[in-house]
């Protein structure tokens, strides 16, 4: 081996050979626990229409949306996993053992339905189902995950006041749809305990959005992000993804960006006030 200065010849200096290792960086296989809301207000109608004209409401926008998740991650990595869980007045399992089989996925997401009209939501009963999980998962080399997704506008989750160190044993990922604020109603409260029970909680980076106009594609746009290892993430606050592609305009002409850090995500809510 022959660095560049060399210039060969019997007087050369030639470059000392050192051996070199690139330590190697692996990113645990993931575990998913998808908790889904299945209070009434799932059954809100979307601004787009689906088949037919047919009006598409906050479920069937919501299976899409993890179908689409579904099928990304497993593209990405056939090894992850993925469990089921829905949320009336506490978490219960839908499907408890973890799969990657897409048959089995696709039954129980499009089985998902909202069934009744909640007053209490509390989120303990799926920390604890994710802790308990998660020393699992562990135990096989694997992380685990919860994605929460979220849809009441007047009732506010409960949780632990208190979540020790100790056990910030999983990640934590919120995508929250709701109504436009109202006298009948606080999102921008159920907003800002979703954010308080998020960072009691995660142990890596947690990501958390919320969709409050009723836009697919929204949806979909948080979904596609979410798709990113917790391991790997920068803070929410840095993201500035996706870029439009419409138009690419200089920075000293481009106007301000949009960020899509919570306190951002706190603002859209207000602004509909």
């Amino acid at each position: 081996m022959q660095s560049r200065g060399d210039s060969g010849g019997d007087g050369e200096n030639r470059a000392i050979q050192v051996p070199y290792n690139l330590r190697k960086l692996r990113h645990s296989f993931e575990d998913i626990i998808f908790c889904i809301d299945i209070d009434r207000q799932m059954e809100a109608e979307m601004k787009v229409a689906g088949a037919k004209g047919q009006p598409l409401t906050r479920i069937d926008s919501i299976k899409q949306a993890i179908l689409l998740f579904v099928h990304s991650k497993l593209a990405i990595n056939p090894q992850h996993r993925f469990a089921f869980a829905t949320l009336g007045h506490s978490a219960t399992w839908c499907q408890k053992e973890f799969t990657n089989d897409i048959e089995s996925i696709s039954a129980t997401v499009r089985g998902l339905a909202a069934d009744s009209l909640y007053i209490h939501s509390d989120l303990a009963q799926l920390f604890r189902m994710a802790v308990t999980e998660a020393k699992k998962s562990r135990s096989q080399s694997r992380t685990l995950r919860v994605i929460l997704i979220y849809c009441r506008s007047s009732v506010v989750p409960e949780y632990p006041a208190h979540w020790p160190e100790s056990q910030k044993l999983f990640d934590l990922d919120i995508i929250y749809l709701h109504d436009k604020p109202n006298r009948d109603n606080c999102p921008q409260k159920v907003y800002d305990a979703l954010v308080d029970a998020l960072e009691r909680t995660t142990e890596h980076e947690g990501y958390i959005y919320e969709n409050g106009g009723g836009l697919t594609r929204v949806l979909f746009r948080h979904m596609c992000i979410l798709l990113s290892h917790p391991q790997q993430r920068c803070p929410q606050d840095d993201i500035d993804i996706p870029k439009s592609l419409i138009k690419v305009v200089p920075p000293s002409d481009a106007p301000a960006s949009s960020s899509s850090s919570r306190k951002e995500e706190e603002s859209s809510i207000t602004s509909y006030q």
